[in-house]
């Protein structure tokens, strides 16, 4: 399995890029990572002599910064490293890639550099939102398309169902779309459209669900348009962020709350643990015609560690392969 790393992207560069693949080297030597950047920079972050084997590096001479226009940073930027690890896959010379960067960037070049499934209109960014019973739920678009039809909404349905279970060994992915209200009747027009659509679909189809409920785990993969997706992903994370700080703020007023803290602290690592999006590592544009990885932006060792572990599983799975047929057999039929 070749993973190719854009080294360069993310908030801290090559420095997290390199620790997390030279963890993940260190677990999984049957992986080969292919570290794409600046060569000198990547070469910095790794110690002298401690270069495994299963880990190269490919300099490219240019990257896409958060300020770029995406699809012509994407067109005229033919060196960056974003770019040029998609230009991997599509050559054959890798078999998925990671990157941290500029998420709009990362769907032109899956787009315009890799190319779609066919038959897929458009791709979905899913990543894995934390739910209370640790499990997750898969949730697609969030953020790739502003403006979906309800035949996406099908195809994200779809694509989210076989990534559960290919990569997460659900036999049974539990499929729910994300509306206003559980009854069939509820939503705007576009809900109102994909709900029949997807009663009817191949899926384990549930129904509605409300964002209230999200968290609670009631589905297993949550089926959206980007638009609303999006909103729903930084609503979660501007709150989960308020709370921490609100907390750790009272939990350092006084003496007594100090103390409280100390007792609850083990409780409250958990649950921080349980709502970290590193420990899922990436979320996966699905409806690509190669495995692509986005990294948050300001992801750690352990995230990079972890997506390479992610893109390791999606592989082995066929996960590409298995939404390819699946959208084939849909279209032939």
């Amino acid at each position: 399995m070749r993973i190719a790393i854009d080294a360069m992207g993310g908030d801290h560069g090559p420095a997290m890029t390199v620790a997390g693949a030279l963890l993940a080297a260190k677990e999984w030597n049957d992986v080969e990572i292919i570290l794409v950047g600046d060569e000198e920079k990547i070469s910095a972050h790794i110690p002298d002599g401690a270069k495994p084997a299963n880990i190269t590096v490919m300099h490219a001479s240019d990257i896409i910064s958060a300020d770029d226009e995406p699809a012509r940073a994407v067109r005229r930027k033919k060196d960056a490293s974003m770019v040029v690890a998609g230009r991997l896959i599509r050559e054959g010379a890798a078999d998925a890639m990671i990157s941290a960067g500029n998420t709009g960037a990362l769907m032109a070049t899956g787009l315009l550099i890799v190319g779609r499934i066919d038959g897929i209109e458009r791709p979905a960014l899913a990543p894995m939102l934390p739910t209370m019973d640790g499990s997750g739920v898969l949730a697609l678009d969030l953020g790739a398309n502003m403006d979906s039809s309800a035949d996406n909404l099908l195809q994200y349905a779809i694509m989210g169902s076989i990534y559960r279970s290919k990569v997460h060994g659900l036999a049974k992915p539990r499929v729910g779309l994300l509306n206003v209200g559980t009854e069939a009747a509820k939503g705007n027009e576009l809900a109102k459209a994909a709900y029949p659509l997807l009663e009817q679909a191949p899926i384990h189809f549930v129904g509605n669900v409300e964002a209230r409920e999200v968290l609670h785990g009631p589905c297993d993969v949550l089926v959206c348009d980007g638009f609303a997706g999006n909103i729903l992903l930084k609503a979660m994370e501007g709150t989960a962020e308020v709370v921490f700080s609100a907390l750790k703020t009272e939990f350092t007023r006084t003496f007594v709350s100090k103390l409280a803290a100390a007792i609850l602290k083990p409780g409250l690592s958990a649950f921080k643990k349980k709502m970290d999006y590193s420990e899922h590592g990436a979320a996966p544009l699905l409806g690509i015609n190669g495995l692509v990885l986005k990294s948050h932006g300001p992801s750690d060792a352990n995230a990079f560690k972890n997506a390479v572990r992610q893109a390791r599983i999606a592989l082995a799975n066929r996960l590409v392969e298995a939404i390819s047929t699946e959208t084939s057999r849909k279209r032939d039929g």
